[in-house]
């Protein structure tokens, strides 16, 4: 069998991704690598990533520190939106739909390993052996550019990436490997002059088209900001969410016009994370949130942190 992008690709559909695309790494930086290395270096210089020290990697500025030998980047992504709604219910949490299933990372690494041991299966017609690293959310990966790179879709104002399949409600992955692989033209950016996903944002988290500050941004605080209060400036705009945030997704055309239900059965909602109560979320125990959130991406948020999240929609509404 030749093994070239066509066979790739074809690979990773049969596997289960509904997206797929090549990326070439070339021995030095491109000039979009350049220019996408500046900017994230002024987004940190402004401090923008509040405390999530994990993005002043210096190899999310340089994917050959990540894997020198790699010669191509294997970009796949999997459609998660359902239509599911959240609730308007004021005793209701909100939580992006991103987590309503099963913990994405492990749905995206098993079908990675699965594409990962493929390709290593096909060394027999290779002159050496062929390399790969696979990445889920899980490496210093700036993952939206390089699947902009790829073909798959284009960076949005909101720092997302839009895909004309699927809009944004997509998950990425990345597979370096040692293969010369024919690569996929870049999409090109097609937000134009649209700026709902600016306006809609109660927080105005996003300074600027395409820049994004954490420290304003509802999704930042809500997963990641393990302080035992939330900033006073962000509690009046929670909406009741509980778990990240998905205006900007939502306000946006290129969803309202492209999302579709996805076929994966493991990223459809399970019954507790579309609309939980506040009050439930707000008396958290241990032992319920092992239960609650078992094979969930939102183990990450601890008990004390749903408790306070909760705690302070309530407290808002009772004042």
């Amino acid at each position: 069998m030749s093994l070239n992008r066509e066979t790739v690709i074809a690979q990773a559909r049969q596997l289960g991704f509904h997206l797929a695309g090549i990326a070439s790494l070339s021995q030095l930086p491109t000039a979009p690598e350049i220019e996408a290395r500046n900017r994230l270096q002024r987004w940190l210089q402004q401090g923008y990533q509040a405390d999530m020290v994990w993005m002043e990697a210096s190899k999310r500025q340089n994917i050959r520190q990540v894997m020198p030998e790699a010669r191509s980047l294997i970009v796949v992504g999997l459609n998660y939106y359902t239509p599911h709604r959240h609730s308007d219910h004021p005793q209701h949490g909100k939580i992006s739909r991103y987590a309503w299933g099963r913990d994405y990372h492990r749905v995206l690494h098993r079908r990675l390993k699965a594409l990962a041991r493929w390709l290593e299966a096909q060394s027999g017609a290779q002159e050496e052996p062929i390399g790969v690293r696979y990445y889920a959310d899980t490496g210093p990966i700036q993952d939206k550019f390089w699947a902009q790179q790829a073909g798959l879709g284009w960076i949005a104002k909101n720092g997302n990436l839009i895909t004309r399949q699927y809009g944004s409600w997509v998950f990425l992955g990345e597979l370096l490997t040692t293969l010369e692989l024919s690569p996929d033209v870049p999409h090109t950016a097609h937000c134009g002059t649209c700026t709902r996903c600016l306006q809609a944002c109660p927080t105005q988290a996003i300074t600027q088209p395409y820049v994004v500050d954490a420290n304003r941004c509802i999704a930042y605080h809500t997963i990641e900001n393990r302080a035992s209060a939330l900033p006073a400036e962000i509690v009046p705009h929670l909406h009741n969410w509980v778990a990240g945030c998905d205006i900007c997704q939502d306000v946006c055309p290129w969803n309202q016009r492209f999302a579709k239900p996805t076929d994966i059965e493991d990223l459809h909602p399970h019954p507790d994370h579309l609309n939980p109560a506040l009050t439930t979320l707000a008396n958290l125990s241990e032992a319920d949130w092992q239960h609650r959130f078992r094979g969930s991406a939102l183990r990450r948020i601890k008990p004390a942190m749903w408790r306070r999240n909760a705690r302070a929609i309530l407290d808002r509404s009772q004042s």
